[in-house]
């Protein structure tokens, strides 16, 4: 039987793509983990593997297509041995058409079955080695209850090999399809399901409380005359930020501490540090040393380290930093992973690598997605002041502005000092205003005193 390779979905923000790239085409077989497709999210551009087997046997989508909706079908396999007819040369079966359902004879009967006075159902024949002559589609497993099991032929051989029961079996593919992965390394299970009576009836959905849609008026309508301006379409990327921004700045309840900082110290070190790495081509930037001053703060201030979810409080074990960085067509928050462990060379050469494979969108999903913390650095833009948006589910976010020379009182005598001014914005919900001033007081002796970051 024909399956249809859906459009993944490759990042939780995801709601379409542009398939970038075929690395296959119609009559070639594939297997699964095969690389068989290039897809551009609004992160970036990743590879896809396939979950099946088989042999391509039509391309749904072109190369090039624009928002192609996740969960739309983008090509279409058939198994490996099939040709486009079976048997005597009718027409084969769900050919034409998207396999959701299978034709009633290809339905299995329950494993109750087996003890009734129905007919047993008869195995699947075995393909010759030269995969000629006729060859049915196996049926597909059910559950005790009657219920159809979906799973990948090469997931249905796997099982069958290790005595796994499929009903047992969570399904990771699309749709809670059951594929390789779940079943390779489980141990063989009862064949026996669960009696009928003790499956729980699913919960009911939650009904949804309506709400009116919020108008938009186009430029036309707002004065601005037609013909008068350039229309660049939203790209996948653009659209995904305009989304997640709106959300956030409207539903978390979010406020901004803004805080000066002397850094004369930390760029006088950061020359020194500089000057010993200087043989390894390494070089640390502020930045730099400012994820790991973060970091620190955040293992010694833990109540800053935090995600708001509805259950509760979530207090992460490691500063997994993640840092604005600015591409084409908008930004992404590459993440340096455990930043408190690393040492500022370390965390030089990961952010670089990060940042250059940022920009050509070359990052893996988990490069990007989370983080405990951000920081957002237009300093290098002589902006000297702002606030960022929250990067849900993160707690807070820093923005760093540039570093200037500036009047400073010291006692009673003026004097010239370079200085910054950070703002950390807080998630009302898990930062508050106390454990905010005490996180930026932290890090503002981390910085002042740049030595105190390896004691």
């Amino acid at each position: 039987m024909s399956t249809d390779v859906l459009m993944p979905a490759l990042s939780p923000t995801m709601e379409e793509g542009t398939l970038a790239k075929w690395h296959v085409k119609v009559g070639d077989a594939v297997k699964s983990g095969d690389v068989i497709a290039e897809i551009e999210t609004d992160k970036a551009t990743m590879e896809v593997e396939a979950v099946d087997e088989g042999v391509v046997e039509a391309l749904l989508v072109a190369e090039g297509t624009e928002e192609v909706k996740v969960n739309a079908p983008i090509a279409r396999l058939k198994g490996e041995g099939e040709s486009s007819l079976v048997g005597g040369g009718g027409p084969r079966s769900g050919g034409g058409g998207t396999p959701q359902a299978p034709p009633p004879e290809m339905k299995a009967a329950p494993a109750s079955a087996k003890t009734s006075d129905a007919q047993p159902t008869p195995p699947p024949p075995t393909p010759s080695p030269q995969g000629g002559g006729e060859r049915q589609a196996a049926p597909s497993p059910v559950s005790g209850s009657g219920q159809r099991i979906f799973a990948s032929p090469l997931a249905r051989r796997l099982a069958k090999a290790a005595g796994v029961d499929l009903a047992q079996v969570k399904g990771s593919g699309p749709h809670g399809r059951i594929i390789r992965r779940d079943v390779e390394g489980l141990k063989g299970a009862p064949a026996a399901a669960q009696p009928v009576a003790t499956a729980q009836p699913p919960a009911p959905p939650r009904p949804s409380i309506p709400t009116a849609p919020r108008q938009v008026l186009s430029l036309e309508q707002m004065g601005i005359a037609p013909g008068s301006y350039d229309l660049v379409p939203l790209d996948g990327m653009k659209r995904t930020i305009a989304r997640r921004m709106t959300d956030s700045f409207r539903d978390v309840p979010h406020f901004p501490l803004s805080i000066d900082i002397e850094i004369d110290a930390l760029l006088a070190a950061r020359a020194k540090i500089n000057g010993l790495l200087e043989k390894d081509g390494t070089k640390v930037s502020v930045n730099d040393m400012l994820i790991k001053a973060a970091a620190i703060a955040l293992k010694r201030q833990p109540d800053a380290n935090a995600s708001y979810t509805p259950e509760g409080i979530a207090h992460h074990h490691h500063a997994d930093i993640a840092v604005a960085v600015a591409i084409d067509g908008g930004l992404i928050t590459p993440i340096v992973r455990s930043a408190e462990t690393k040492g500022l060379a370390q965390i030089a050469v990961e952010m670089k690598d990060l940042a250059e494979r940022a920009r050509t969108r070359k990052l893996k999903p988990e490069e990007f997605q989370g983080g405990t913390f951000s920081i957002s650095n237009l300093g290098m833009f002589g902006i000297a002041s702002f606030a960022s948006i929250i990067n849900e589910p993160q707690g807070a976010i820093l923005s760093v502005g540039v570093g200037e020379k500036r009047p400073v009182v010291r006692g009673d005598q003026l004097g010239v000092a370079s200085v910054m001014t950070v703002t950390l914005t807080c998630d009302h919900r898990v930062v508050d205003g106390a454990i905010g001033a005490r996180w930026l007081g932290v890090f503002k002796a981390l910085v002042e005193d740049p030595i105190t970051m390896i004691v």
